[in-house]
């Protein structure tokens, strides 16, 4: 048995339809935890057994974790709470529950940085890869993918890219870095699920075909939609007074300025890539099947 959260997620609802399609050749069962069953695509509703609620609730982990042999795990981001309370204070009662119910594997959604210099100072990322070590403290043999910024990060500016053609960040226009699409990380956490043969704790890094810099990604999306499109780096400061003013929470708004500002000086740069650390979507492709629909509908 397979329990896998936030199924309708960017990552989870490319992860379920993988899943469903391998259960009858490994003689797997699948279980989700979502708050909203409607939601869930019809065509799956009869091949999956559905827990009605959310992955923070001990009621709800306690009943889904039950009989389980794995779980996907994946905390959705909530900018209502500070990152610790998000992150390890929701991941809090699922340990219990692992404990409980004797679940052997589990594999978590997670970023890099781990082992470098801004590790303790990342924000979100910190966060994140504190998560790691409560879910590892628990026993269980566990894979956090860590992963980099995500190509789907892009959607969020896709109406300034159709109306103005510009994108924005607050890193260097020259610093280059991993990026994913979400469509590989829901991959590489079937084949893990799928193949529970790895024992221990360790990061399972999925970091892209190529290194990208914003000026990159500007010529690429130029070539890809047609229309010129450039990259302006936006002072981190302001970035975070935007974010206060739209009234997320000051502490989860600091977390965000600490990430970017790690990242700027090379958080995600410190894992090499090679044919296992690589995914194969490259974001020319992810512009022509993503972004292209959405700036160009």
């Amino acid at each position: 048995m397979i329990v896998i959260t936030a199924p309708t997620g960017n990552i989870g609802r490319h992860l379920l339809p993988l899943l469903l399609e391998a259960a009858p050749a490994h003689d797997e069962e699948l279980r989700v935890i979502v708050r909203d069953p409607a939601r869930l695509p019809e065509a799956v509703r009869d091949h999956i057994e559905v827990i009605v609620g959310s992955h923070g609730d001990p009621e709800v982990v306690d009943r889904a974790f039950e009989g389980a042999d794995a779980v996907f795990w994946l905390v959705p981001p909530d900018s209502s709470l500070t990152p610790a309370d998000r992150w390890s204070g929701f991941t809090r009662p699922a340990t219990k529950a692992l404990a409980t119910h004797g679940v052997g594997h589990v594999v978590g959604v997670s970023a890099l940085g781990r082992g470098t210099p801004f590790a303790d100072r990342a924000g979100l990322v910190t966060a994140s890869l504190a998560m790691d070590d409560l879910i590892a403290e628990t026993g269980v043999a566990y894979r956090a993918l860590a992963n980099p910024s995500f190509f789907e990060n892009l959607l969020e500016e896709a109406d300034s890219i159709r109306e103005n053609g510009v994108f924005t960040d607050v890193v260097d226009a020259d610093r280059k870095a991993p990026l994913v699409a979400v469509a590989d990380i829901a991959a590489a956490a079937a084949r893990l699920l799928l193949d529970r043969s790895w024992t221990g704790v360790a990061d399972v890094p999925v970091l892209g075909p190529q290194d990208l810099s914003p000026h990159d990604l500007a010529r690429i999306m130029t070539e890809q939609l047609g229309r010129p499109v450039r990259y302006e780096r936006q002072p981190l400061e302001e970035m975070r007074i935007a974010l206060v003013g739209y009234g997320l929470d000051e502490t989860f708004v600091q977390g965000i300025a600490d990430m970017k500002q790690a990242k700027d000086n090379g958080l995600d740069a410190g894992v090499t890539r090679t044919a296992d650390t690589a995914s194969p979507t490259t974001f020319e492709q992810w512009c022509a099947d993503i972004l292209k629909p959405a700036v160009l509908p």
